[in-house]
């Protein structure tokens, strides 16, 4: 018969998700995590395995709002509408009055070594953005949307590092008009489609054909 927790499960994962987000990973003891939950490090390990196994719950918790942001963008009928959504919407959640300052995830990869498997996981589920959001990209070259120079990868990877600078200046105090500010800038530099509808290009052809006078 298994030994009967002693709190409430809920509970421990938000303040275990508070300390994660303040101290990062590595800098968040067991003792830290026992203590602000009140419990004996039996009832820890009991509960959740080890801190690691409890800080990959925090995680894909925190990461499953993520990818609720990024699903609503990819559904954006254009893919500059994609990048501004996301990046609009990311901006908006670091900066709201109910989220810590920063990324949860980026907090705690940036100092962990290099050879370290929660890192090299944390670099995985960040992979899945620039995943997404190459698919989405690759479709639409080619079209109206992008020009046929463009890189899906590398506008991919931009939008991703956009977001990433953005989590760092949201931790570093910046306010949401500043993040807002900064992602106007970056998308000034979103290819242009150099591929016109079929209506446009007669309208085009139309207007540059010299008019007879009457």
């Amino acid at each position: 018969m298994g030994r009967p927790r002693e709190f409430d499960i809920d509970t421990a994962i938000k303040t275990a998700t508070e300390l994660f987000w303040r101290k990062g990973y590595e800098g968040t003891s067991l003792t830290d995590l026992t203590g602000a939950m009140g419990i004996t490090a039996p009832s820890f390990y009991f509960a959740f395995g080890n801190k690691e196994k409890l800080f990959r719950v925090v995680i894909e918790q925190y990461h499953e709002k993520q990818l609720e942001l990024l699903e609503s963008a990819l559904r954006e009928p254009t893919v500059r509408g994609v990048a501004e959504k996301f990046l609009y919407g990311y901006a908006d959640v670091l900066t709201g009055p109910s989220h810590a300052p920063g990324c949860l995830a980026l907090n705690s990869s940036l100092p962990s070594a290099e050879d370290d498997a929660v890192r090299a996981w944390l670099a995985d589920l960040r992979g899945e953005l620039t995943i997404r959001l190459r698919k989405r990209f690759a479709k639409a070259r080619g079209t109206v949307e992008l020009p046929m120079n463009a890189e899906p990868d590398a506008l991919a990877r931009y939008i991703a590092v956009t977001a990433s600078g953005l989590a760092v200046e949201a931790q570093s105090g910046a306010k949401r008009k500043d993040l807002h500010s900064t992602i106007a800038v970056a998308l000034s530099a979103w290819p242009s489609a150099d591929v016109l509808r079929p209506e446009q290009r007669s309208t085009s052809r139309e207007s540059a054909s010299p008019r007879i006078r009457q």
